[in-house]
């Protein structure tokens, strides 16, 4: 079915809800380790009760249940660098540094998969290098924000590539189910040595209060639960293409958000605004040139007739 005007609107939404995320995370109290566990734990439970309510089956074999859960070894970090970025620097900086996921992702999955390197991302890869070294020029005193969020965008670009074979196996909401159990159990085995080598007090925060409380519910749930579930959804209308191109305003809103929320703990100079559009700007731009690569191999391959085989396609 065609997609209506309720489906974009409920797409921007959920992109809106993304773009809270790292708000949230600096917004609750509890160190960014502790918010993890307490966030996979719920988002875990709740989409294993989403699954039963659905009576669909957990099973997938014991070899494919290890590898999912190896991933969430790797949500798990990515998610606690996301979330330690925020806290040691800015939202605006930890966003910022998020999305290089894209760099990562040109560079990563050529290595991942048989996947040629195209000439179009190495451009926008430079790009977001020059928008980087701005960043860091200009923005030297949160230096440890900065690699944080583009290591968790590195995670972030690797899981991602191994979900897109995950994803031809198993349902979405299997993988994640197990993913998210696993990076709750990797963030409890992390606990041990976060409490040795990175607490002061020697032991772990669980003191939440209502208000932590609530925006944990907001981010587990509404920011990771809701999101995830629909956009499966909305995908059997909606084009990937257009969901990514969406997703790419995540960054945008959520420093605009910040600005308002924490005003002059967000400012920033102006080489960082100038270094954060120019990564923005090749992120939309790599989004238009998959879209216009992909229609036009779709009108230059000609149909394939039943017992032949098919036609080169002319580029």
């Amino acid at each position: 079915m065609a997609p209506s005007f309720r489906n974009y609107l409920e797409l921007h939404f959920i992109v809106f809800l993304w773009g809270f995320t790292a708000i949230l995370g600096k917004l609750i109290s509890v160190p960014a380790v502790e918010l993890v566990f307490f966030r996979t734990l719920l988002a875990a439970s709740a989409l294993a009760f989403i699954l039963y309510l659905k009576k669909i089956s957990f099973k997938i074999g014991r070899r494919q249940i290890i590898k999912i859960v190896g991933v969430g070894f790797l949500i798990s970090a990515h998610w606690i660098l996301f979330f330690a970025s925020a806290r040691v620097s800015s939202v605006a900086i930890c966003l910022a540094g998020l999305s290089t996921v894209s760099l990562w992702t040109a560079i990563l999955e050529p290595i991942f998969t048989s996947k040629k390197i195209k000439a179009h991302e190495i451009l926008m890869s430079f790009l977001i290098i020059i928008g980087l070294y701005l960043i860091f020029r200009f923005e030297f005193n949160h230096l440890l924000g900065i690699i944080m969020a583009v290591a968790s965008a590195m995670l972030s670009a690797i899981f991602t590539i191994i979900n897109a074979r995950l994803a031809k196996q198993h349902r979405p909401l299997v993988i994640s189910c197990y993913e998210l159990t696993g990076a709750c159990l990797a963030t409890a085995l992390f606990f041990p040595f976060y409490v040795l080598f990175l607490t002061d007090t020697r032991s772990l925060n669980f003191n939440l209060t209502w208000l932590d409380g609530l925006w944990l519910l907001l981010l587990a749930l509404v920011c990771t639960v809701y999101p995830f579930t629909s956009t499966v959804r909305l995908m059997q209308r909606i084009s990937a293409f257009t969901v990514n191109l969406s997703v790419n305003l995540e960054p945008v809103y959520g420093i605009v958000f910040a600005l308002f929320i924490f005003k002059e703990d967000e400012q920033m100079s102006i080489g960082f605004y100038l270094g954060a559009a120019i990564i923005l700007f090749s992120v939309f731009a790599h989004a238009l040139i998959e879209g216009y690569l992909n229609r036009r191999r779709k009108l230059t391959v000609a149909p394939a007739i039943p017992g032949t085989l098919p036609e080169t396609p002319i580029l």
